[in-house]
């Protein structure tokens, strides 16, 4: 990666002779230790453009006027997320600083100093995706040091050129044209790090890196240099750069019960040279481990096994932080890591399940395959809101809606902001996060047994799923985003050849109401096999399976609607269903329905890893037949009596498939250099 040190023409950054390394030269050597092979050092955005134009990978581009510590250029160079990242710091801006106005983790507008105006946003005071009012107010400050990725290298070229042909041209009143574009009322022309990251985010994406614990001052001057030098020297990196580690904000339990002492942990980790795939592979190996101590039974075991899936949560979360603590970020990692939760968890249920059985408790089974349908739709319309949210914070105002969602938006924003409250402890908490569900089965099948737990799993998460379902129902209406339509939306349904067939001939739109008739169709199909205790006649897959297919109709319609986010969840909620009733009702054993369940689950927790990883799905998804593909293939079973066989051999495919998917994928993305957060 090279890095470029840009300074206004006749910027200072040299110390008389004998006073030791010039500033520049200090800042040289810091780029160097952040991971820069080459530091070129120019006062001219020309020359940048040129390095973009020529460059094959990111950009660092960082200001002469910023004492840092070298972690902060490090964290900033080495970010997963991206492409693009600019460093912001947390004071409001002061002066001619630009300002930066973010929403969830990314960079909305930036805030032209001395202007009542935002370049690449709504204006200040208008309601942003559904927002608060006020939402136009710089949340931070522009640190100088910007890392642009390489996709975004056109656009820094093009941004370069401008700033360079604006610089040459005085402005009325003797003031520069690129002064007059940050809104400087004085003219006082900014650094071209300035002009080149207000004009980048007028029109790209750009995430984030905001400093804390740490020191990152911009400065005028040699007393400003001075103080903030001594400020850096006062904060050893280490410790700080080890509580980084941590996630800023966490889930109650997870905050008070494991982030208070997993960074000695991850400490411990990075000195046994322990890489985040390794504490990985050693967490699902604890979680296997205590879900097989619950299937066994007896107090010792269930006690055993509830510190062991306690301990698994642990190093759960100190992978993340290993990676975090030691920049070790890799595509096959960040996969690996949202995969595994998902297995980990699901493979716990499993072990409930038994234990229940084998203890003469009731059907473990049947509670673990609703544990699994409910915890997976779920996780999906939490995946789709979480981009709903995003792509929300990227529209201007006028995009947004009134009403009692946006209401619900303010109110709810407020209490994020009230971080620590009582009230922003229960929000966080009553959406029963991973931490919370880990917390809950360990302490109920400690004190009680595995059937409390999966009971206590299924109350909590029905709960959760009303409440979210209900508010993210309302908040997203106010919003007014067709989100599916910015992605490949038949990959996200998980359309086979028959839905995209059908798509493409038939002109019914309203791809929900669709969804959701096909999700009362199964439901009503599992109603008739479990009211008839698996006695009914299996033809009736058939029908059923027709009025499911129904959702294929507007499958290539546009995902306009102020809802349509929910689709992808709702088909997941049909074909689940479906699977259920057509297990029942073809006599497979109920391990062997959890199994498919499971397979399907991984199948499209692996649709939506990689859209939060922002990678290409892999061209292998369209061999996994598709909802509907799966569901003609599962009637067909059960009317021939042969589902045993068919759920068995659909789960085994789909397994392979999703292991020869990832393979192929995340090799190409480890050597492509993307890192991927955890």
């Amino acid at each position: 990666m090279r890095a470029v040190l840009l300074g206004s023409a006749g910027s200072a950054g040299e110390s008389p002779p004998g006073s030791g390394p010039s500033p520049r030269d200090r800042l040289v050597e810091q780029l160097t230790r952040a991971g820069a092979d080459t530091v070129i050092v120019t006062s001219d955005p020309a020359e940048v453009a040129r390095l973009a134009q020529e460059a094959s990978g990111p950009l660092l581009l960082c200001a002469d006027d910023l004492v840092a510590h070298t972690a902060v250029l490090r964290h900033l160079a080495t970010s997963p997320v991206g492409p693009t990242v600019a460093l912001v710091l947390p004071e409001p801006p002061a002066g001619d600083r630009i300002g930066v106005r973010e929403d969830r983790g990314q960079v909305v507008a930036a805030v032209p100093p001395d202007t009542g105006s935002v370049t690449g946003g709504p204006v200040p005071g208008e309601p942003v995706g559904g927002g608060s009012p006020g939402a136009g107010a710089a949340t931070g400050t522009f640190g100088g040091a910007l890392r642009v990725g390489t996709p975004d290298l056109p656009a820094l070229a093009a941004a370069a050129h401008a700033v360079a042909a604006a610089r040459t041209v005085a402005a009325p009143g003797g003031a520069t044209a690129s002064g007059a574009a940050l809104g400087d009322a004085d003219g006082t022309r900014g650094t071209p790090v300035d002009d080149l990251f207000a004009a980048l985010a007028g029109d790209n994406l750009i995430f984030s890196h905001r400093v804390r614990l740490l020191v990152a001052r911009r400065v005028r001057g040699s007393a400003e240099r001075r103080a903030a030098e001594a400020a850096v020297a006062a904060v050893p990196s280490e410790p700080a750069e080890l509580r980084l580690a941590v996630k800023e904000r966490d889930d109650l339990f997870t905050t008070y019960c494991v982030s208070t002492w997993s960074p000695h942990v991850t400490r411990l980790a990075a000195r046994l040279r322990l890489g985040p795939t390794g504490v990985t592979a050693l967490s699902v190996l604890f979680a296997a481990v205590a879900a097989a101590l619950f299937g066994l039974g007896g107090r010792p075991a269930l006690v055993t096994g509830a510190v062991l899936l306690y301990l698994g949560f642990v190093l759960d979360c100190v992978d993340g932080q290993l990676a975090r603590f030691t920049r070790q970020f890799s595509p096959w990692g960040g996969w690996l890591d949202t995969m595994a939760d998902r297995a980990k968890e699901y493979i716990v249920y499993a072990g409930l399940a038994v234990g229940v059985e084998r203890s003469g408790l009731g059907n473990g089974w049947a509670l673990a395959i609703a544990a699994i349908t409910l915890q997976t739709v779920r996780h999906m319309t939490d995946a789709w809101y979480g981009v709903l949210h995003d792509e929300a914070a990227r529209r201007p105002g006028p995009a947004a809606g009134g009403g009692i969602g946006a209401r619900l938006s303010q109110a709810s924003n407020r209490v994020q902001a009230d971080t620590g409250s009582v009230g922003y402890w229960l929000k966080r908490t009553v959406v029963f996060p991973i931490g919370e569900r880990w917390a809950l089965i360990a302490i109920t099948v400690a004190l009680f047994n595995p059937l409390v737990s999966l009971v206590a799993v299924l109350v909590w998460g029905v709960l959760a799923a009303g409440y979210t379902l209900a508010l993210r129902t309302l908040r997203s209406r106010s919003m007014r985003i067709a989100v599916l339509s910015t992605v490949d939306t038949s990959a996200h349904r998980d359309d086979g050849p028959l839905a995209r067939w059908l798509g493409t001939r038939t002109r019914l739109s309203g791809p929900l109401p669709a969804a959701v008739l096909a999700a009362f169709a199964a439901a009503a199909l599992l109603g008739t096999a479990l009211a008839r205790d698996g006695t009914a006649d299996r033809r009736l897959v058939l029908p059923a399976a027709l009025l499911v297919l129904v959702a294929a109709l507007p499958a290539g319609r546009a995902h306009a609607g102020p809802l349509d986010w929910l689709v992808p969840a709702v088909l997941r909620a049909a074909e689940y269903l479906f699977v259920i009733a057509a297990g029942l009702l073809g006599r497979v054993p109920a391990w062997l329905i959890f199994a498919l369940l499971l397979a399907l689950a991984l199948h499209h927790y692996d649709l939506t890893a990689r859209l939060e990883k922002r990678t290409a799905n892999p061209g292998s998804w369209v061999y996994g037949l598709g909802w509907d593909g799966r569901i003609i293939l599962l009637s067909a079973a059960v009317a021939a009596n042969a589902a045993t066989v068919v759920f068995a051999a659909v789960a085994g495919y789909l397994l392979v498939l999703l292991v020869s998917g990832a393979l192929t994928t995340w090799s190409v993305a480890a050597r492509s250099g993307r890192r991927v957060a955890r």
